[in-house]
């Protein structure tokens, strides 16, 4: 993983190259301001003081170069604002030559985020380190992009190396860091307490076999919170098998998980006031013989019987399990992240998480705190009249809705059924995943509605900063 506290460091009046931000208001007055040569120049790169667009000024005297570049506006830097600029800039030490980064310190060292575990880079590019004064903020900037590199690490790994193993090693490795107990449940045992877990993942190679991954953190005087994350490290469909199109992408099913295992090292990293649970049902949704079958009908950990209507439709039936053990240690908060439906794209893109609660203050918190920290999701509803189309003739649910319609919300409400009803929930269904690259964001995966949620419970549990 890339080492981010080496981008983001004290400014302790080293050398480093200055970073001039305009935005396109200012622009016109600072050009006029500036001397014939340096308006030549920067006609020639093209550099209109819009954002993402930079320039580079020769040196004045016995000052190195500089930069001046655009941003939307100077006065509020967003988290990406520098992103393009530590993308393309000669390695190096720079500094804003007016004020503090901030949030678009996030912006700079997540775009010199590389996954280079498969290739070598021929002509590898060196660090861009950025320069602050305020000092007291690095620790935090350098946590999130290390729980945004987490995120991506884990999803851009094939499956074939990130197998439901190789998913409990990196959570072990994170529960190690921070002193958490840590608890695996497999075989015989899944089967009997985890049955709907067992069932989707048991076709799997015996080397890939389906397990409950959990982690115990905090003072348990402290309010309890469970943050739930769908590990399905390959979906094929099973015997409801997809098209080689819709199985490109599946290594990132596991991308639920990423999220919940870098909020949990978030919290544990801020040492936020609580008794974290962090739950993670680990399995492939394999083909094979011993496959769980359209029309089955599966016991749950909660009792509730499954007919299963679609066996494409198995992250429900994991986090359904596993939602049902966080409720058993009754938290005031259950959080749950799941790469869980195509419908959801649809209806709201990749770029947003699908956000479902039974908690209106929270979604409002949620909502606030994505527009401040740059990581928006979009709230759809817990629609009670389309609990109808999960009816079943023979069991208590079905996991498929019928007709196809509400996707995204029918599958909500088949996971609201195992949590405790007087329980705050939040469930995020998101992409976890970068179709084109962006300033910051290359393609690939991407944690997404990672940084708001941390937000939210650095708020609620009383360390905002």
């Amino acid at each position: 993983m890339t080492d981010f506290s080496d981008l983001f460091k004290a400014d302790n009046d080293q050398p480093a190259r200055s970073i001039h931000l305009l935005d396109s208001n200012e622009f016109e007055a600072w050009l006029n301001g500036q001397p014939e040569r340096i308006r030549t120049l920067v006609g020639a790169q093209k550099f209109r003081g819009k954002a993402n667009e930079h320039a580079v000024l020769p040196a004045q005297g016995d000052d190195d170069w500089s930069v001046v570049a655009g941003v939307a506006d100077r006065e509020k830097l967003g988290t990406w604002c520098l992103a393009k600029l530590a993308e393309v800039l000669p390695e190096g030490h720079y500094r804003l030559s007016e004020g503090s980064p901030g949030a678009a310190a996030l912006g700079w060292m997540a775009a010199q985020y590389r996954f280079g575990r498969y290739r070598k880079e021929d002509n590898p590019v060196g660090a861009r380190i950025l320069l602050t004064k305020d000092v007291a903020r690095i620790d935090a900037m350098v946590h999130l992009a290390q729980a945004v590199a987490l995120v991506r690490d884990l999803v851009n790994t094939p499956a074939a190396d990130m197998g439901p193993p190789q998913l409990e090693n990196a959570a072990s490795e994170v529960a190690e860091r921070f002193g958490a107990a840590f608890t695996v449940t497999k075989g015989d045992e899944l089967e009997q307490g985890y049955p709907m877990i067992h069932a989707v993942g048991k076709a799997a190679d015996k080397s890939f076999a389906p397990r409950l991954i959990e982690l115990h953190w905090g003072d348990p005087k402290n309010p309890r919170i469970a943050i739930v994350g769908k590990g399905i490290c390959f979906d094929s469909g099973g015997l409801d098998i997809k098209p080689a199109s819709a199985m490109a992408w599946m290594k990132k099913d596991m991308g639920g998980a990423a999220h919940a295992l870098a909020l949990a090292q978030l919290v544990m990293g801020a040492r936020l006031p609580v008794r974290l649970h962090l739950l993670i049902p680990a399995a492939e949704n394999a083909v094979g013989g011993n496959a769980f079958r359209p029309g089955d009908i599966l016991k749950s950990r909660k009792g509730i019987s499954v007919e299963i209507g679609n066996t494409d439709a198995e992250g429900r039936l994991v986090l359904g399990d596993a939602l049902t053990r966080a409720g058993e240690d009754k938290p005031e908060l259950i959080i749950d992240y799941a790469t869980l439906t195509g419908a959801a794209r649809v209806a709201v893109g990749p770029d947003l998480p699908a956000l479902f609660t039974n908690d209106d203050d929270l979604a409002a918190a949620v909502s606030a705190a994505g527009a401040k920290v740059d990581d928006p999701s979009w709230r759809l509803p817990l629609w009670d009249g389309y609990a109808d189309m999960l009816k079943s003739d023979v069991a208590d649910i079905n996991n498929a809705g019928e007709g196809g319609f509400a996707g995204a919300i029918t599958a909500a409400l088949f996971l609201r059924r195992f949590v405790p009803d007087d329980t705050s929930w939040l469930h995020l269904d998101t992409f976890a995943w970068r179709p084109s690259a962006r300033p910051g964001r290359p393609k690939g995966g991407e944690a997404l509605g990672l940084r708001a949620i941390f937000r939210v419970l650095q708020q609620r549990y009383g360390r905002p900063d």
